[in-house]
């Protein structure tokens, strides 16, 4: 048995906290992301991990260390960080001179790698060169993916899931109008990936509805895919997996229709049409003679005989 795997039982009422929050439960919680250097990060790829963890905070970790690993021939170490931190997601920068400023974006599965990009940067502009106001700390931001590619491509249908895994923030049942602050464009064109950060200004119009303006905050970032990493498609069945409790149950004789209108079929005893009250007037009202006719014809039936 690995160390990784081994369960230590808890001494202290601390511990045992500490290991129930690491339980799997109904509701996980919200993915945590470390950002890691390699032991050749260059000043790019340093600042370019600093500006999203901006993004990312509170919801990040970012070690400040070097370390000498690659995650594409050895993910040991990433597994333990990711299990000492309680960390699915990560970034790892680094750079040389076949693979020049180069950051790797995965996420885990049961503390195991499940799917990596690697994305070079050929273009970047940090946060502290716009000049201009930033989104405060925690904000939920919105996700706008534009190219074709990201229907098209099993690679980028992969990377579109892994940015909507990475940026998309705690789950919330509503947000209001002044909470929209953020927007996060990502655009697929001939084989590049343009990442732009957005600041939503909301000025007068006139009407109840304010005028929206998308004012240009940073960071800013041209990427490029080189290598990839992907899991099988069994296994990443395996992880979207839901447990039985939170799939809706299905209503009976519920349906609705393309507008979203709600139909509902209601079971009812067969009803005697003789009884239905019509509308009274004189020409549809019964006689007499009517009466004692249908009560001396003969009773016939029509049942059917099965003949030899």
């Amino acid at each position: 048995m690995s160390g990784l795997d081994r369960v230590v039982k808890p001494k202290t009422k601390r511990s045992k906290r500490f290991q129930e929050h690491r339980e799997p439960k109904l509701n996980e919680n919200i993915k945590n992301a470390m950002l890691i250097k390699g032991g050749n990060a260059n000043n790019t790829v340093t600042q370019a991990l600093k500006d999203i963890y901006a993004i990312k905070k509170p919801y990040a970790v970012l070690y400040k260390k070097k370390n000498m690993t690659r995650p594409f021939e050895d993910q040991t170490s990433l597994e333990f960080f990711a299990k000492k931190s309680d960390c699915s997601l990560f970034i790892f920068g680094s750079h040389n001179k076949k693979r020049p400023n180069d950051l790797i974006f995965g996420r885990m599965y049961d503390y195991h790698v499940l799917d990596m990009i690697e994305l070079g940067v050929e273009k970047y502009v940090s946060l502290k060169e716009i000049k201009n106001c930033k989104c405060p700390e925690g904000t939920k931001p919105l996700l706008i993916f534009a190219g074709d590619a990201f229907e098209m491509s099993e690679d980028y249908r992969r990377l579109k899931s892994l940015f909507i895994d990475f940026f998309r923030g705690p789950t919330v049942s509503g947000v209001r109008l002044a909470g929209l602050e953020h927007v996060l464009h990502f655009t697929a064109v001939d084989g590049k990936v343009f990442m732009r950060s957005y600041k939503v200004l909301m000025k007068k119009s006139g009407c109840r509805t304010p005028r929206i303006e998308l004012e240009e905050m940073g960071p800013s970032f041209d990427f490029v895919v080189r290598r990839t990493h992907l899991a099988s498609d069994d296994l990443f069945k395996l992880s979207l997996k839901q447990p039985k409790a939170l799939k809706a149950k299905k209503k009976k004789n519920i349906s609705h229709d393309a507008f979203g209108t709600k139909f509902g079929r209601i079971h009812m005893q067969k009803q005697d049409l003789s009884k239905l009250q019509t509308r009274k007037m004189k020409g549809l009202k019964k006689r007499p003679s009517d009466t004692m006719e249908a009560e001396d014809e003969p009773i016939t039936s029509t049942k059917k005989v099965k003949q030899n």
